[in-house]
């Protein structure tokens, strides 16, 4: 979800959480976990209440849908499984359906996190204050870092390149080109992602404002962002690029080991390979 590191970790949560709700709710009788567990088709003396059986199916759902989730985050798999849309960034109607144990409380925590984050800001004077974090923030003349609440900007951009595999796109009636790199959170782009969406964000600066968002504006789209400053000439590598690009606009973003291995080696390949070519 939020955070940048361990993300995976929530969503092991969620899916813990859901199964200690199920196993209680399928105890025998309705006492405590310790009077034994039964299985939902499990006979028993009395028959379980039906608002009983109903809660106790969507916890259990919840919790395998959360555990495959937070599997396929580790193995970096599974982007195409909500079913988003890559031309128009949609999510289908079927898959909050479907999905919805994942969905609800994806929804929920970006709303809070989103609405109550803040960041420390050093003022002139050498004082630091916290203010609330922006939806985006723009680091660099026209090259915004920004989350799913981006569109409240109320902006028209010349490129919108989308992060999240989890969200529908909010600004697609607002841009003028659109790129989807569907990523769970927490997980890079792979180093030709990030030269495609290098490549598509400079064209797309010349012809105005980029905004470049994942759920937050901290990970996945700082990632993508590192590369497009370098590709665009601003900055000569991705590090120059992350701490005094991006950073000293928005102090939140920051990247994990993952991030920091993909940019590595797209640069040692896009960058550093071709130069003297």
């Amino acid at each position: 979800m939020g955070a940048v590191h361990g993300v995976y970790l929530k969503y092991v949560g969620l899916s813990a959480l859901s199964y200690a709700g199920y196993a209680y709710l399928t105890a025998n009788g309705s006492g405590p976990l310790s009077s034994g567990t039964r299985s939902l088709s499990e006979a028993s003396d009395s028959p379980m209440p039906l608002w009983r059986l109903v809660s106790a199916a969507v916890l259990g759902y919840s919790a395998l849908l959360n555990g495959t989730i937070a599997i396929l985050f580790k193995l970096e798999r599974g982007m195409s499984l909500l079913g988003k849309d890559p031309n128009t960034g949609q999510i289908p109607t079927w898959s909050y359906i479907l999905f919805f144990p994942f969905h609800l409380p994806t929804l929920l925590y970006t709303h809070i996190h989103t609405r109550f984050s803040s960041m420390k800001i050093r003022t002139a004077s050498g004082e630091t204050r916290r203010e609330a974090v922006p939806v985006a923030s723009e680091v660099q003349p026209g090259w915004w870092v920004g989350g799913w609440y981006a569109n409240e900007l109320d902006k028209d951009w010349a490129g919108v390149i989308d992060l999240t595999v989890e969200f529908p796109e909010r600004c697609i009636n607002r841009t003028q080109t659109y790129l989807s790199l569907p990523t769970w959170d927490g997980v890079p782009a792979s180093p030709e992602q990030l030269e495609k969406a290098a490549n598509f964000a400079v064209e797309a600066r010349k012809k105005g404002d980029v905004l470049i968002h994942c759920a937050h504006g901290r990970g996945r789209s700082t990632t993508v962002m590192c590369a497009a400053l370098v590709k665009a000439g601003i900055f000569d590598n991705w590090d120059e690029a992350l701490e005094k690009g991006i950073k000293l606009g928005r102090p939140v973003c920051k990247l994990n080991r993952l991030m920091r291995k993909a940019l590595t080696a797209w640069q040692a390949e896009y960058i550093d390979g071709k130069k003297g070519q």
